[in-house]
């Protein structure tokens, strides 16, 4: 008997597979895109996604695998807060991995050599989200058409470009590759690109060179500049190209959400970008949630309005005295409050200025033992109870104990002790009091100490209440004077503050590859020392080199980690660059790691129970991939 041929079960066999792959096809679509895909207005996603998409890897990081749909609602104080959806997006060239490690993103792969050569490699059919090629066209757009465009930027491309006043040489050798060239390292360029708001070394070029005298008329694009309200063609160009502003809807992007309404308005709406080039490990399209509405309401409100269930996911605008409140509301209206840590080296901290114009006062900040005197009156454990209820950690302005850094010799300042504080103040000759038992100066002044806030937050107002008392007892009166955060800052600058309340260091979870410059006088908003820092940031052009040899030798380490790429000797400096700043305790930290409360809706996954939530490295949520993020219902 013959047997019957197989070839027409491999006919059928084969024949079910494609139409079994075409309806998997189908579900990995995301179903708002479905109608526009199966109308022809879009491609299928398998030719949206780059030949190579980047695949989060979300079972790893004890996530689970999500759902397409769903809006997620965000309130935000301002209008310009709608910036915050590329910080939260966090799509970046290379970004910070959970470990704080950078790793390529919108890249698909980079290599760096002897720290100076930067080769880029693209994701080949990686798509803008408007559907056109993003290739290294876009890079030389930027480069050569806007950076080195004497219009645009009058003093040449950003400082993160330059070594030394060194720009580089840059390569466009295909569609996929770009490479950037120094002759001696550049630390700064990679973690520019992994920032929060990153630089921007790439431009839709099918979009904007209609916008741009090299590609059209410049005639007819001053003409509609100035009825569209610009100067000329170079301000109406960069309100086109602001990619980190979102103001323009138009302007295609590598985010994973788009906005769509033009500002102002009191609503806006980000939609899933199509071409975004994420997926998860089984092949579905991030981000997950079809889009963003982030309500513009006013910053007293927020607190009131995500307690009655508004928001979706909210952690601006909300502070630790806001837990009580929030907590209640958990169980009636459908969402959980977790705690985050925060990631400044101090929550607040006290800012002498030793940039003051007035000479006595200057004069006596710049002797570290006033300085060590002033952090040593400071009750942190009264402050901790009173204000954070006991939950914050009591510490100088330094990294948390939970970096590689920390030494227990970092806090040596940091404890409460006004009987070694008066001595410290009597061994700087204050030690004759008038009727109120002040301490005078050397110009028989008493020292009275007027506290500059910017006026945003009452939580200050209550920190320096208690350091008020606690002053005293030491012989110092502190007044408080508020006011608006440009006035705060320009007093600053033109040494007219005594002394400021700020936040701390950025991040206090540091490794060897990321910059100490926070350590060293290096940017004019670095209160304790603004006119040091506006000397390096303007390359000696205005601001005071230091003349204070503690800080003269912080700087000059500076110097030597940006000069070197070995990361054990990077990580050498960081300790010794630590020890000095905390032990000449240029500014007073107060309290550390203090609880972010993060209101996250019962039906909201893959959002992490515990987080570090800071501006930079983490870009608040956007280190944890809120693409990621989906709702269960």
């Amino acid at each position: 008997m013959n047997k019957p041929s197989s070839k027409p079960m491999t006919l059928i066999a084969v024949a079910l597979l494609i139409a079994q792959t075409a309806v998997a096809n189908a579900d990995l679509e995301p179903p708002l895109l479905a109608e526009a895909v199966k109308s022809g207005d879009l491609p299928p996603m398998s030719e949206r996604l780059p030949e190579n998409p980047r695949i989060m890897e979300i079972s790893e990081n004890g996530m689970g695998h999500g759902q397409y749909g769903g809006t997620m609602r965000m309130l935000m104080g301002k209008e310009k807060d709608i910036r915050r959806m590329v910080v939260f997006g966090y799509s970046r060239l290379v970004g910070f991995n959970l470990d704080l490690g950078l790793t390529a993103d919108i890249l698909e792969s980079y290599e760096v050599r002897e720290g100076r050569e930067f080769v880029f490699r693209l994701r080949e059919g990686h798509r803008w989200s408007d559907g056109q090629p993003f290739t290294s066209d876009d890079f030389r757009f930027y480069w050569e058409d806007v950076a080195n465009n004497d219009e645009l930027f009058p003093f040449g491309p950003p400082k993160t470009f330059r070594v030394q006043g060194e720009l580089p040489t840059v390569e466009f050798p295909d569609d996929l590759t770009v490479i950037y060239r120094w002759s001696r390292p550049n630390p700064h360029f990679l973690v520019e690109l992994a920032s929060p708001r990153p630089l921007f070394i790439y431009m839709p070029r099918h979009y904007l060179e209609s916008f741009h005298p090299r590609y059209a008329d410049r005639d007819a694009l001053d003409e509609q500049a100035n009825s569209r309200g610009s100067r000329n063609w170079s301000g109406y160009f960069l309100k086109k190209a602001r990619q980190y502003k979102l103001t323009n809807p138009d302007l295609p992007s590598l985010q994973p959400w788009v906005n769509t309404i033009s500002p102002p308005a009191e609503r806006y709406v980000f939609k899933r970008n199509p071409y975004f080039h994420r997926v998860d490990e089984n092949r579905l399209q991030l981000p997950y949630i079809d889009q963003v509405q982030i309500n513009i309401v006013s910053s007293s409100l927020i607190p009131a309005k995500t307690g009655a269930g508004e928001s979706d996911l909210q952690g601006h605008y909300l502070r630790l005295d806001n837990f009580t409140f929030l907590k209640e509301g958990e169980k009636r209206n459908g969402y959980k409050i977790l705690l985050w840590k925060t990631l400044n080296g101090a929550h607040k901290a006290l800012y002498p200025n030793l940039n003051s114009r007035d000479e006595a006062w200057r004069n006596l900040v710049r002797d570290v033992r006033f300085r060590r005197a002033l952090s040593l009156a400071v009750n942190r454990r009264e402050i901790n109870r009173v204000i954070y209820y006991g939950l914050a950690n009591e510490s100088s302005n330094t990294v948390l104990p939970s970096s590689a850094f920390y030494e227990d010799g970092m806090q040596a300042w940091a404890r409460y002790d006004p009987e070694e504080a008066n001595a410290l103040l009597d061994s700087l000759g204050l030690d004759e009091r008038n009727k109120k038992g002040l301490r005078l100066m050397s110009d028989s002044r008493p020292l009275e100490v007027i506290i500059h806030t910017a006026g945003e937050s009452t939580e200050e107002t209550d920190i320096l209440e208690l350091i008020h008392d606690s002053f005293l007892k030491i012989g110092i009166k502190v007044y408080t004077k508020p006011s608006q955060r440009e006035v705060f800052r320009d007093r600053i600058f033109s040494g007219d503050v005594m002394m400021s309340v700020w936040t701390g260091l950025e991040n206090a979870m540091p490794t060897a590859e990321i910059s100490p410059g926070e350590l060293a006088p290096t940017r004019q908003d670095q209160y304790q020392w603004s006119r040091w820092g506006q000397f390096h940031e303007t390359d000696g052009k205005a601001g005071d080199k230091p003349d204070l040899a503690s800080v003269r030798q912080l700087y000059d380490l500076y110097r030597q980690w940006s000069e070197i790429t070995d990361s054990e000797q990077r990580q050498e400096i960081w300790r010794d660059m630590l020890q000095i700043y905390t032990d000449e305790v240029f500014n007073i930290g107060i309290v550390n790691a203090v609880p972010q409360p993060v209101v996250v809706s019962n039906t909201l996954r893959n959002v992490p129970a515990e987080g570090l939530y800071a501006w930079f490295p983490t870009s608040y949520f956007g280190i944890y991939s809120p693409d990621t993020f989906w709702f269960d219902e």
